[in-house]
């Protein structure tokens, strides 16, 4: 799945970010200065991160001063004498922090993008004072006194909309973090937040080392079925690790996928099948169950001081489905038509295994080289063929096309060394509106898998733009897993990574384009923030980005339309398996945050859940609870991985809207509304108006299911 991170940032959404007190003391500036982490960013385009300048050994002593000055800021809006208002007390909240902030961004890239074991042992350190830093601002009581009586008054005399609003989720996020509780209660509650930031720690370095660790080198007589592309990009690989000669099959998604999908020899895709399903569960130094249990533990105790039955209502009172049950309730709606479409998929592979003499039982590591010969069956459609057509750099001026027609942007790569980057691949593009050139912000990209980058693809931003910050250009990344290819060959890619790209990519412009007075507001609800970028997936399979790039990587021309007319017929096809493996960790995320967790198993309960809910044996959750980062690396998806189900209901919803346009996906009034509500106002609009804004109704879960195939067909 797609997603974005950053490991202790929440705190700064919450509070924005600004220049440091311009009142500091000379001492203090002096310190300040010392670290380069926390200075100022300078060069070109307002100042950009100083990727050339970071090392690993200033991130501790940055984060800790960033803390440290940022306490001493809110402090001293705590300690104000005069009568709290919007302006002397929120407004000031919102510009503290900046120094932290900077220092935050250069955290994010060695926690993300160039870990390494230097690295880990810096942020198992920092872990539990970042949290100590987090509770000493949630529990300020003074600070939120202050907070609280500009929300009384405001209650008499309502603000201005974005003001309100931003005042309403910083006074929320302090009472759901315990900002009434009593003394020996926070203190506990302090305490809580400590011990779980250190296992989020551990938990996600260990997922990191059973992907570097369990590595599967192949031999030629190894490689039957798989596509030059891949094969050379594993000997590239290899040769990087110290193996030339061989092929490395590492244990990320990116690479697992096109093995499992392509290779012919069964024992090998289990194997692979093996050491990735099993990262975080080999009952050995890094096995992350009973890390699980204990998390559990501590978000249950912590919401019971607040008065919660459990984490997960505590986590979904202000997001859009409000309660677990709603949340239960779409998911068990959607669940047994997914179910029953993947027996049938499955029915299919076991047909066509038969059929080929292969005297097997499908299991899960075949069930994504089965399907490939079904979709081939069926479709007369082969991945690999499509994959000739889906050229990374072609597939990069159709997410430029597609920003410029929607949204009126133009990207242009900067000059070369013009902006400092914390690796070689990284590329950096000027963002400009087209019709005033515009500086709208930079678009970083950094496509290649290698050791230290965490697996999946994600996005984030260096900077956000908001007015009072002076509407500063906006630095937004887009992170991927290709692997690389040999020196002069392409980089080819599957459809589904296709369509990743094109979902991160609608995270970057969520980004870029937003039109926000205060930096709480550049936050958002989980449940609704993903649908944004989902529904960016869509603009692949229009005609206007399949004619004019989807191009054969050696002849340049066009995919046929044969070819896309096969790949449209086939859009629902592996639905039930792409559905089911997501609903069955979606699921096991939810009841694992609505149960008691005082003697739970992990493992015990994962397998009796999934029973229970009768998931086919041929297919596995998409992230199984033991390397699940999403909820057990940081709370930002806990009791919420749900949401991409609920944002795919608005998606499916607004795509129907733009398929009944006139100007169908380009049609320019919808485009319009498109960015003016859905995405400009980040969440400085309550998520449900912003919708009916946009589609002038609620969305309707009818359109998902017709959209996945799932629909009862109609007798005529």
């Amino acid at each position: 799945m797609k997603t974005t991170t950053g490991i202790g940032i929440a705190i700064l959404i919450l509070f924005g970010a600004c220049q440091e007190n311009s009142q500091q003391p000379r001492k203090e500036k002096e310190t300040l200065n010392q670290a380069v982490l926390l200075n100022d960013w300078e060069g070109p385009y307002e100042g950009v991160p100083a990727f050339d300048k970071m090392k690993v050994n200033q991130i501790k002593p940055a984060i800790k001063q960033g803390m440290a000055l940022h306490l001493k800021e809110l402090d001293s809006i705590s300690n104000l004498e005069s009568e709290p208002n919007f302006e002397n007390t929120i407004v000031a909240i919102e510009k503290a922090g900046k120094a932290l902030d900077r220092a935050f961004t250069y955290y994010g890239i060695y926690s993300s993008n160039k870990s390494s074991e230097e690295f880990r042992a810096v942020q198992k350190d920092l872990a539990p004072q970042i949290a100590e830093y987090q509770s000493n601002i949630l529990q300020n009581e003074n600070l939120f006194k202050r907070i609280k009586q500009v929300y009384d008054n405001a209650q008499k005399n309502p603000l201005d909309e974005q003001k309100q609003r931003t005042l309403n989720l910083i006074y929320e996020r302090f009472t759901m973090n315990g900002a009434n509780l009593s003394k020996n209660d926070k203190e506990r509650y302090a305490q809580i937040q400590k011990e779980l930031s250190a296992l989020y720690t551990d938990f996600s370095n260990n997922v990191l080392a059973d992907e570097e660790n369990y590595v599967v080198f192949l031999i030629k007589d190894q490689l039957d079925g798989l596509p030059n592309s891949f094969i050379k990009a594993a000997a590239t690989t290899a040769e990087k690790q110290g193996k030339p000669g061989v092929y490395a099959i590492v244990n990320t998604r990116s690479s697992i996928d096109p093995f499992l999908t392509y290779s012919e020899h069964r024992d090998l895709r289990e194997k692979v099948w093996k050491n990735y399903y099993s990262r975080g569960d080999n009952n050995d130094t890094y096995d992350n169950k009973n890390i699980i249990a204990q998390i559990l533990k501590l978000r249950d105790e912590r919401v019971a001081l607040l008065g919660f039955d459990n984490y997960a209502s505590w986590r979904l009172q202000n997001r859009m489905a409000k309660t677990p049950e709603a949340a239960m309730e779409l998911m068990l709606n959607v669940w047994p038509k997914a179910v029953d479409r993947a027996k049938e998929e499955v029915a299919d592979m076991q047909k066509l295994a038969d059929k080929l003499g292969h005297e097997i039982q499908i299991k899960p590591w075949d069930y994504r080289y089965y399907a490939e010969k079904v979709r081939k069956e069926k479709y007369d459609l082969d991945g690999e063929e499509i994959k000739q057509y889906l050229v990374l750099d072609n597939l990069k001026e159709a997410l430029f096309f597609t920003a410029e027609e929607l949204f009126g942007y133009q990207f242009e790569p900067v000059k070369e060394g013009s902006v400092p980057v914390f690796h070689e691949d990284v590329e950096v593009y000027e963002v400009r509106q087209k019709d005033s050139n515009n500086l709208v912000g930079l678009w970083y990209l950094d496509p290649y898998a290698r050791q230290g980058k965490r697996s999946g693809a994600w996005a984030t931003t260096y900077r956000s733009r908001t007015k009072l910050e002076g509407n500063k250009p906006v630095l937004a990344s887009n992170n991927s897993n290709f692997i690389k290819p040999a020196p002069g060959e392409p980089v080819l890619i599957s459809w589904d990574d296709a369509e990743t790209f094109f979902h991160e990519f609608g995270h970057a412009l969520h980004f870029l384009s937003a039109k926000v007075d205060y930096p709480t507001l550049n936050g958002g609800v989980r449940d609704y923030t993903e649908f944004q970028s989902q529904l960016l997936e869509r603009w692949l399979s229009t005609d206007e980005v399949i004619n004019r790039f989807l191009r054969h990587y050696k002849t340049d021309k066009v995919i046929p339309q044969e070819l896309v007319a096969k790949i449209k017929q086939a859009a629902t096809f592996n639905q039930g398996f792409a559905t089911t493996e997501f609903l069955a960790s979606a699921l096991i995320d939810m009841k694992l945050h609505m149960t008691d967790p005082t003697d739970i198993d992990i493992a015990d309960f994962e397998k009796k859940t999934l029973d229970s809910l009768g998931l086919p044996e041929q297919i596995v959750m998409r992230h199984r609870t033991p390397h699940f980062g999403h909820i057990f690396a940081g709370e930002g998806y806990a009791a919420g991985y749900y949401g991409y189900l609920w944002a795919d209901v608005l998606t499916s919803d607004a795509a129907e809207a733009f398929a009944e346009a006139p100007g169908g996906f380009y049609d320019e009034q919808l485009a319009d509304k498109l960015v003016r509500y859905l995405f400009a106002p980040r969440n400085a609009i309550d998520p449900a108006e912003a919708y009916q804004l946009f589609r002038g109704k609620e969305a309707d879960v009818e359109a998902l299911l017709r959209d996945r195939g799932f629909a009862k067909k109609t007798k005529n």
